[in-house]
């Protein structure tokens, strides 16, 4: 809940905030689908960054993480369909050549470009094909390319991804916006996973503030989503913010940057929502609250332990009310709580009780787990520690397109 209003944009995505343009194209790379996308910023901004914690890092990655934390950038070149992982110099030679003949067409500096590449592991990029088309995607750039740079990193996804809204970060300042794109689909897990979100804002934020403001927000979104519990090799979150609006810098600790802070979550939020939901092979999102813990970090932990274990996730597939599974995950998660005083309700309906289970309806129970979304709701009675996450049922699908990946 924020403490101020904000207004959603519907259809608003990367190009909602000032100042942005993107466009999203076919180059080759996939079967006849968009698959490289570029967003640019007619004025440099501030840049801040979360990526993958895997040790094995894409060569994307190894090339933008110093360029995202020397805090400044202008354009995003991002491919799917082929991840430039685990290539040798080779590949981290195609990164830096995609950044470069990218800045060339744009006539910006090269380290003001971050590159990302999302797909398949341990194939040499087809970086012909990428030079080829990157000047047609500079010819492309609109405000109103920002579905399409959504589709064109997509790769099991099922649908795009996008959120923006705007607000006052200040009652008669201008309106700011936030707006981004996300990928992921499957090798989805906390602490990064094959996901990757672009934001961009119009406010003016200097970059250590805004890496402040982003390490929030992840920890509170994209931090607290599970698909199966694959941590993958290129993920990343990165945010720039190019002042476009006229809003006052923003300074720590006012209520200024407290707005923002709450709306640069609410985005994370949506979108990690998002990638939730389209799980490979889901057929409904999941949403764990824990409540009543000792400290928000304790229900941090049994909110995410909760979504990610494979035993809740086939019971809700199942529409089996197996509440023993959700209080076995919150057990083994290390958060604190007295396993004499919890509560577990399915919905609005209760199934457990200091401690204990409850007689309940049974068809009731199946008919909330078969509702879109299931909410799960943990009461540990011991504090006012918070949190939410966010999963999806495993159903039949998810080893059938998994199966097929590569081949």
């Amino acid at each position: 809940m924020t403490d101020f209003e904000f207004e959603w944009l519907d259809g608003g995505g990367i190009t909602a905030a000032g100042g942005f343009k993107a466009c999203g194209l076919y180059a080759g790379l996939k079967r006849n689908k968009k698959d490289l996308a570029l967003i640019f910023s007619e004025r440099p901004g501030t840049a801040a960054g979360v990526f993958t914690t895997n040790r094995v890092k894409g060569a994307p990655v190894l090339i933008s993480m110093p360029r995202v934390r020397a805090g400044r950038l202008q354009a995003l070149i991002i491919n799917s369909g082929n991840a430039n992982t685990c290539n040798g110099p080779g590949g981290i030679e195609d990164a830096l050549e995609m950044g470069r003949v990218t800045a060339a067409a744009l006539d910006i500096p090269e380290e003001t470009v971050l590159v990302a590449s999302t797909g398949v592991i341990g194939q040499r990029l087809p970086l012909d094909k990428i030079t080829e088309a990157v000047p047609r995607a500079v010819a492309l750039l609109s405000t109103e390319g920002g579905l399409d740079a959504a589709e064109a990193i997509m790769t099991t996804d099922t649908v795009p991804k996008q959120a923006a809204l705007r607000f006052r970060a200040e009652p008669d300042g201008p309106v700011v916006t936030i707006g981004g794109i996300a990928k992921g689909s499957g090798m989805i897990h906390p602490n990064m996973a094959t996901m990757m979100a672009f934001i961009t804002t119009d406010a003016a934020v200097e970059a250590p503030l805004l890496q402040e403001a982003l390490r929030h927000a992840v920890d509170r979104s994209f931090h607290m989503i599970s698909v199966d519990g694959d941590t993958s090799t290129n993920d990343m979150v990165v945010v720039v913010a190019n002042g476009w609006s006229g809003a006052r810098p923003l300074a720590p600790g006012s209520a200024a940057y407290g707005r923002f802070v709450q709306a640069l979550t609410a985005v994370c939020v949506r979108l990690a929502r998002a990638i939730a939901r389209d799980g490979e092979g889901a057929t409904r999102l999941l949403e764990v609250r824990i409540k009543g813990a000792p400290s928000e970090e304790d229900a941090r932990l049994a909110a995410r332990a909760v979504i990610s274990s494979s035993l809740v996730k086939t019971a809700v597939f199942g529409n089996d009310a197996n509440w023993g599974r959700i209080i076995c995950a919150a057990g083994y998660s290390g958060a604190v709580f007295n396993p004499d005083r919890f509560d577990v309700y399915l919905g609005d309906l209760q199934v457990a009780g200091d401690g204990r289970g409850l007689d309940f309806d049974e068809e009731r129970a199946s008919r909330i787990l078969a509702r879109d979304p299931v909410v799960v709701t943990v009461d540990f009675h011991d504090g006012d520690g918070e949190a939410r996450a966010w999963g999806c049922d495993f159903s039949y699908d998810y080893v059938r397109i998994n199966a097929n990946y590569r081949t």
